[in-house]
Formats: C-alpha cells, sequence, structure tokens
C-alpha cells in the first residue's frame, strides 16, 4: 500500500524542472523542489516522533515551507490540522487540548505566548515562519530530500480541520486520503484545469479553500501558482497579466471593483474567475460581468466536504446560484423536519453525499450520528432548493452560523465572551448584509440596569479574547430582547431590526 494522495500527486504532478510557484520576492520554485521540500519536512517530522495517524497543527504565516509543511505530513503519516493564523490564545488552547498534537508549529514570535499550551497538550514545538526562518525550517534543512512516504490507505486521515457547531465549541472534521484525491480530481475536470494553467493564489492557506481547492487542484493539474502572501488589490493587478485563473471569495471582487485599474483589456487573457466561501451577491455577479466580460463561476463547499456543487464551466453560471452537484456528489433537499426528500423549488435542508464527504468528527461519535441520515447523506445545516434545471440555490442557514469575508463564526462563541463580561444581562449575536465582507458580526447587548458599560468597552474587552474576524463590526446595547412565547430570543427579528446598518453607514 502507497501513499495514496501523495501518491496521486507524484502520478499527475509537473515533471521536475516545471514550474510550481512564483513567490511574492521574485523566486521561483519547481516541481522538484515540492518534492525535496516536502521530503525535508516530512523527515523532520518523523525525526520529531511523528507516527502514523499523528495530529501536526500549525498555526504559521502563509508561505511555500506552510505547503511544504503540508504535504510533508501527509507523506510521514499525519494528519495536517491548519489553525487560523488570527486565533488568540486562549483560542488556541482549545484547539490544541481537543486535538492533542504530536507536534505544534507557530511563528517564532507567538512561541512564548504558546509553549505552555502546547506543552499541556503534550504537543513537541516547533516554529516556521514566512522567511525560511524557525526551528522546524533548520531540522528539514539538516534533512534528507528523498522520503519513502509512510503508507496510508483512502480511509486514512489526512487531515482535520475545525469548524463551528451548534454548543459554540469547534468541531474537529476528519477529512481522509479520498476525501481530498477525489475532490480534487473532479474539480480539475470540471474547470479544465491544465498543465499549462497558472493560478493567482490570494487565499489564505489555513482554509479549505486556499489549502484543499487551490492548492490540490493546481498541483493533481500540474499547473502552476503566483502565490501571495495575502490579498492585495496591488499585488492582484501586478501579477494578473501572468496568471489564467483566479479561486477568491466575495470580498476580493467587492474590493477589484471598487479599483479603477479592472477592466475587460486587464482581464482579457483569463480563463476562469472562481468565487466561494461565502455567497456571491447577484449584483456583484452582474457588475463584474459588465466590466470585465467573464462571469464569475461560483460553486458551493463545506469544511465538511469540501466542494459540493459548482456552476458549469461550458454553459450558463446563474447568479445567485452554486450550481449543480460535482461528478459523483449527490445533492437533495428535504423537510427539516422529517427528512423526507422535497420536490424541485421546495425549500428546505440540503444533504450531500459522495467521495468528498468527511468521515466525521474528531472524537465527538455522538455529533457525527446526528448529522447522517441512515442512508448516508450529510445534513449540511444549509437551506436552499434545487430548481427545475437542476441548479442548486443556497438560501440561508438552518442555524445561526455567520459567514463574514469567507470565515466561520458560531454566535455563541462570541455571545459566550460577551456574558461573562461584567455589567451584562445577555446578548445575541447576528449577521447583518454587509457590502464587503457578506455578512457583518453585530452584537446586540443587555446591560444591567444602571450598569455603566458602553459598546466602545465591549469591543475593547474583545480585541484580546477573540479572532479579529469573530470581533462584532457593531455593538448595540439595549434594554431587552426579543422572544417569542417559549422565551427564546428570536434572532430573526433583530436581524430584521438591523439589516440596514453597515449599508447605511456605506461600510
Amino acid at each position: 500500500m502507497g501513499n495514496h494522495f501523495f501518491d496521486l500527486v507524484r502520478s499527475r504532478m509537473g515533471s521536475e524542472d516545471a514550474r510550481f510557484a512564483l513567490l511574492g520576492d521574485g523566486s521561483r520554485r519547481t516541481y522538484g523542489d515540492v518534492l525535496d521540500e516536502s521530503g525535508r519536512f516530512a523527515s523532520a517530522l518523523v525525526g520529531l516522533g511523528v507516527k502514523p495517524g499523528d495530529r501536526v497543527a500549525v498555526q504559521v504565516e502563509k508561505s511555500f515551507d506552510a505547503l511544504m509543511l503540508y504535504l510533508g505530513t501527509v507523506r510521514a503519516g499525519g494528519v495536517f490540522l491548519p489553525l487560523n493564523t488570527a486565533y488568540t490564545p486562549a483560542e488556541i488552547e482549545y484547539f490544541l487540548g481537543d486535538a492533542e498534537p504530536a507536534v505544534f508549529v507557530c511563528d517564532p514570535a507567538r512561541a512564548v505566548a504558546l509553549l505552555p499550551y502546547a506543552e499541556k497538550a503534550g504537543a513537541k514545538l516547533e516554529t516556521l515562519d514566512s522567511d525560511r526562518g524557525g526551528s522546524l525550517v533548520y531540522k528539514a534543512d539538516a534533512a534528507a530530500a528523498r522520503f519513502a512516504d509512510v503508507p496510508r490507505g483512502p480511509d486514512d486521515l489526512a487531515a482535520i480541520l475545525y469548524t463551528s457547531g451548534t454548543t459554540g465549541r469547534s468541531k474537529g472534521a476528519m477529512l481522509s486520503h479520498d476525501n481530498l484525491a477525489s475532490n480534487a480530481l473532479a474539480l480539475v475536470d470540471c474547470w479544465r484545469f491544465s498543465k499549462d494553467d497558472v493560478l493567482l493564489h490570494a487565499l489564505p492557506i489555513f482554509h479549505t479553500h486556499g489549502l484543499f481547492v487551490a492548492m490540490n487542484v493546481t498541483l493533481l493539474a500540474g499547473a502552476a501558482m503566483i502565490l501571495l502572501p495575502k490579498f492585495d488589490p496591488g499585488m492582484v493587478f501586478k501579477y494578473l497579466p501572468q496568471a489564467t485563473c483566479m479561486m477568491g471569495v466575495p470580498t476580493f471582487y467587492v474590493r477589484l471593483l471598487q479599483d479603477i485599474r479592472l477592466s475587460k483589456e486587464v482581464t482579457r487573457h483569463m480563463r476562469l474567475f472562481v468565487s466561494g466561501s461565502a455567497p456571491l451577491l447577484a449584483e456583484t455577479h452582474r457588475e463584474w460581468r459588465e466590466r470585465t466580460g467573464h462571469a464569475i463561476l461560483e460553486r458551493y463547499g463545506m469544511t465538511e466536504t469540501n466542494m459540493n456543487t459548482s456552476n458549469p464551466y461550458d454553459g450558463d453560471r446563474v447568479a445567485g446560484t452554486v450550481g449543480f452537484p460535482l461528478p459523483g456528489v449527490s445533492a437533495r433537499v428535504t423537510d427539516p423536519e422529517n427528512g423526507k426528500e422535497l420536490a424541485r423549488d421546495e425549500i428546505g435542508m440540503i444533504e450531500i453525499k459522495g467521495p468528498n464527504v468527511f468521515k466525521g468528527y474528531w472524537r465527538n461519535p455522538e455529533k457525527t450520528k446526528s448529522e447522517f441520515r441512515a442512508d448516508g447523506f450529510f445534513i449540511t445545516g444549509d437551506l436552499g432548493k434545487i430548481d427545475p434545471v437542476g441548479y442548486v440555490h443556497i438560501v440561508g442557514r438552518g442555524k445561526d452560523l455567520i459567514i463574514t469575508g469567507g470565515y466561520n463564526v458560531y454566535p455563541k462563541e462570541v455571545e459566550t465572551e460577551i456574558d461573562e463580561m461584567p455589567g451584562v444581562v445577555e446578548s445575541a449575536v447576528i449577521g447583518c448584509p454587509h457590502p464587503d465582507f457578506g455578512e457583518g458580526v453585530t452584537a446586540v447587548v443587555v446591560a444591567k440596569p444602571g450598569a455603566d458599560i458602553t459598546a466602545k468597552a465591549i469591543a475593547a474587552a474583545l480585541e484580546q479574547r477573540l479572532a479579529k474576524f469573530k470581533q462584532p463590526k457593531q455593538v448595540f446595547v439595549v434594554a431587552d430582547l426579543p422572544r417569542n412565547t417559549m422565551g427564546k430570543v428570536q434572532k430573526n427579528l433583530l436581524r430584521e431590526q438591523y439589516k440596514d446598518i453597515y449599508a447605511k453607514q456605506g461600510k
């Protein structure tokens, strides 16, 4: 038995002297470098005691080395666990305690603050920065480049990605080698990727979009990428002439539309623009087409499933829809109450089945069981419909999950932090339409009578407790919250009340 995912990578990657990546500093990396560097990281991890199935948790800035650490972990038989670089030490403590990784890799600047949590979780702490520095780089540089991949089968775990859950605590979605391989192959085919493509990569790599979609599709097409440290319109326009494709979240496209440099001329050579991770407004879709002549291809995926559906490469890319199920993937819409499949155009719960669907939640068999139907369909938590032509439409969340700038925020986690503050009775956190981020995290807080508490003070207190993308963009202090006859807070009324706050403020 070989290493299922990396064997596929080897069989489909470009020749060793073919270009794989152009980096922000102007240097280039070949597919030979991919083999060598990922092999060195694999050797270093094995040297640190990583055994098959061990987790390797990583909170580092985006870099070529970080991507090679991902591949090296898989080649070493480990389970890659990427963590958002915005997470605070308090948040990292939870992830390390839950996942119990063998190794935790962080930026050298964070090492002192995070070492106690690594030690508490029983993990060896190593460091890696974005400029070839850090203890793990030194170990990798000293290791052998050629590495005999650790055997792993299709059902063995390759990664765990944490996602928000109904309790407000993140859950680890377990993704197998075949989950990653099958999904990347389907996307290469559907999106017509080839060795002639150059992907403009401006996405973060701690998220399924930037890591598994962008990275894996590039590898399995034998294509190349331009690896930008982050999204920056100036950098995008600088490198756009060298690219053929771009993947982004809706925020990318909104910001590029605000730039006078965007035109049909500068995008004439481009083959494909893909959007995902959050709903793309139909208005953005139409405006992009008018300005560039290109129809953005919107797709639909989740942490637990990678990609499920895609608008067609050939055919109508219908604004406001996420297209058709990918080859090998089945989608249906059911009554949330009883699971009965609904007719076309009826709104209900979207359920997915296919080789892309994860193996379950890490160390949470009860939650895993509750999210799957008896026939193997995964209950996504998204409400939507399938129209008569077959296009899937997402109309909202079955739960109160907020998607802001492509990141998931579960309100309960933010509410818990606010409710613990002195002078607070309770809070409700909602997502309100935001022209830039899709949804803006918004907190509505009830203060105790006579308490000296302000919106500014609440926002300031959260800065040290939550990642920036989770922090409310607006806080409102009110006398009470609307409730139904059962005493449940009616968030739908709050969303209606505050739906225009960001539009009015022009944010």
